[in-house]
């Protein structure tokens, strides 16, 4: 009857609309209307259902997986960042278990690589569901950052700050660009020497196609775990797995240095952990921290700089019975601090954190500047009068900022001894050299200043910047600026463009002469990473070209001078013949070349600096957020 109701011309139209949706496909004869309320359905179901990614907390796993369970059908490498991809269907995080496809890694740098990722994302909890595939970046962690506290800067000048994480996920990829892969072709040389004449050892001498032993415990590839991990390259990456997981022993009686085995050893496996999800690294790591706990046991609780790792007993140094400064308070932050927050090991978090409260209420301090050794049996400062920001006190000033960072901005503790700190380099031992009027840190011995400045002390620039980014005084920001140029005239002023291990300035201008000068003994590069580990931090903040181009230039003149058939090495800096060493420290693997990689990039999202902290062996780790 409403049919008959209706004029021609209506009937007229409303046949012609079935008629155009049944030519279409949309509806069938049958079951008009039902299609469009199942996918309605469907995608409101699929918004319920989706599962988010977990925020990292304080004793949650790692949410990034591990190379070994990437799909074997793509032969790919998992994502270290999986992100969404552009403008999502909604404002949920996707699962924390997608695989990502990597780049073809057969580089031999006559071609640019697409670093961009096909992932297959359920659309379904079922997961026999097919996968949609997406185009993304494979490059960065995502581990949530706390809530309460500013989100992450999105980009290098005067960033403007997302709303949201999902707002990271949105960015377009970041590809891999030729300076970059110029660093991968580095890697895999000294790779391949270390491979052939040194695989498990501690470090390998390159010149006679052999090995020295430190440890005995692999630094070498203990140490560029991660790296391999950053620089994408996922063969040598599950060498080295095979490697720690088969051979790597600590029941060995062996002593090891407190410092060097804390940064070297335990942070490298927490961090490979951290980035892969693969807990082979975490057992190893907790093996390895449990084992130097003797080195606590002393009257003081102020630790030894040695501990026998078989045995389980610790002595001091075999000629005093001083600490040094930096191996004492290394261990307030990050690497232990890891450990027991992924863990739960409560023995180790009360002597760390035993140790931070003594060093706090010292006397003996300089406006903020602590002398260069501890007793251990006392557990007060000795050879009062002498402060440097070198070899043997750097690491102190450097973790007073990562941990007041990495602990949540809450210890103020250690922001006041790090500002005090600041400000006492300001008043005792800052200078201008001449000709060029270059900022330097020296060093002060009983009141008398000395114009010597160690290369290690070019970490300083980084540090200052990274606290700037962090809310600190911008005139911090200032001094790094003024210092990171310093540390770069330590390479130009030198006739092969590699900055010696030492320097002294001149403070008076004398006709003929350089800003900088070298004594004989002085003139040797080890391969440090400290100026380019500044020029990352400086580059990162800024977004000021002139750094990338200075670390390339390093990188250069680093092929230049110290490579040779089977690797890197050591370079005595003669004006006339420059002389190899016969060895390649494992931080150049662990940390300059890994530097010179994020240096290059300009994805922010590669280790960001808003989710990371680098521990002073360049391995980065997460910034605790609470739960």
């Amino acid at each position: 009857k409403k049919w008959k109701q209706l004029s021609r011309l209506q009937r007229s139209v409303i046949l012609f609309l079935f008629a155009f949706l049944a030519v279409c496909g949309v509806i069938s004869y049958t079951s008009m209307g039902e299609p469009w309320k199942s996918l309605t359905n469907k995608s409101l179901d699929d918004q319920r259902t989706e599962p988010e990614i977990p925020g990292l907390k304080l004793a949650n796993p790692a949410v990034l997986p591990a190379p070994q369970k990437a799909d074997a059908n793509l032969g790919d490498y998992p994502e270290l960042s999986p992100q969404k991809p552009p403008k999502p269907p909604h404002v949920r995080r996707g699962p924390s278990n997608l695989q990502i496809k990597p780049p073809r890694r057969d580089v031999r740098l006559k071609t640019r690589h697409d670093p961009s990722r096909i992932v297959e994302e359920p659309v379904q909890a079922d997961k026999e569901e097919k996968t949609e595939k997406s185009v993304i970046s494979w490059r960065g962690a995502v581990i949530e950052p706390d809530q309460s506290t500013e989100p992450p800067s999105s980009k290098i000048k005067e960033p403007e700050k997302p709303s949201s994480v999902e707002a990271e996920d949105q960015k377009e990829p970041v590809p891999i660009n030729e300076r970059q892969m110029a660093v991968v072709e580095a890697f895999r040389h000294a790779w391949k020497g270390y491979k052939d004449f040194a695989w498990g050892h501690d470090e390998l001498k390159p010149l006679s196609k052999s090995y020295s032993e430190w440890f005995g415990l692999g630094l070498t590839l203990i140490d560029a775990l991660d790296t391999m991990w950053i620089l994408g390259l996922k063969e040598e990456f599950e060498e080295a797995r095979k490697w720690v997981a088969n051979d790597l022993v600590f029941d060995k009686n062996v002593d090891v240095n407190l410092f060097e085995s804390t940064i070297r050893i335990l942070g490298g496996l927490l961090s490979a952990y951290h980035l892969s999800g693969d807990s082979l690294f975490l057992e190893k790591a907790k093996d390895i921290g449990n084992r130097l706990m003797p080195a606590f046991k002393t009257p003081s609780k102020i630790p030894y700089s040695d501990v026998n790792i078989g045995r389980g007993t610790a002595h001091p140094p075999r000629w005093t019975s001083d600490s040094t400064v930096a191996e004492v308070t290394i261990i307030i932050i990050s690497e232990y601090l890891n450990v027991p927050r992924t863990s739960c090991f409560e023995s180790q978090q009360k002597a760390v954190d035993e140790v931070m409260k003594h060093v706090h209420t010292l006397s003996g301090k300089n406006d903020g500047l602590v002398p260069m050794f501890i007793n251990t049996n006392s557990g007060q400062f000795t050879h009062l009068g002498v402060y440097t920001l070198g070899a043997r006190a750097d690491s102190y000033y450097e973790y007073l900022l990562k941990q007041w960072i990495q602990g949540g901005k809450k210890e103020n503790e250690l922001l006041e001894d790090y500002m005090r700190a600041i400000e006492g380099v300001k008043k005792h031992l800052l200078q201008r050299s001449q000709p060029k009027k270059l900022t330097f840190v020296g060093e002060l011995a009983h009141g008398h200043f000395s114009a010597k400045m160690d290369h290690l002390v070019c970490f300083l620039p980084g540090t200052l910047a990274l606290g700037a980014h962090n809310g600190l005084t911008a005139d911090h920001m200032k001094l790094a600026e003024a210092l990171i140029e310093t540390c770069y005239q330590m390479y130009a002023q030198v006739e092969t463009g590699l900055s010696p291990e030492i320097v002294h300035f001149n403070l008076h201008a004398q006709k003929g002469h350089k800003d900088v000068e070298i004594k004989p003994a002085d003139r040797h590069n080890l391969l440090r990473p400290e100026t380019v580990e500044s020029l990352f931090y400086m580059y990162r903040f800024t977004g000021d070209k002139k750094y990338q181009d200075w670390g390339w230039e390093i990188l250069q003149n680093f092929n230049k001078y110290t490579r040779v058939r089977s690797a890197y090495n050591d370079l005595v800096s003669n004006p006339s013949n420059p002389e190899p060493r016969d060895k390649m420290e494992s931080f150049f693997l662990g940390e300059t070349l890994k530097y010179m990689f994020l240096l290059f990039s300009d994805d922010i999202d590669l280790i960001n600096l808003d989710k990371y902290v680098f521990n002073t062996e360049a391995h980065p780790l997460p910034i605790w957020v609470p739960a």
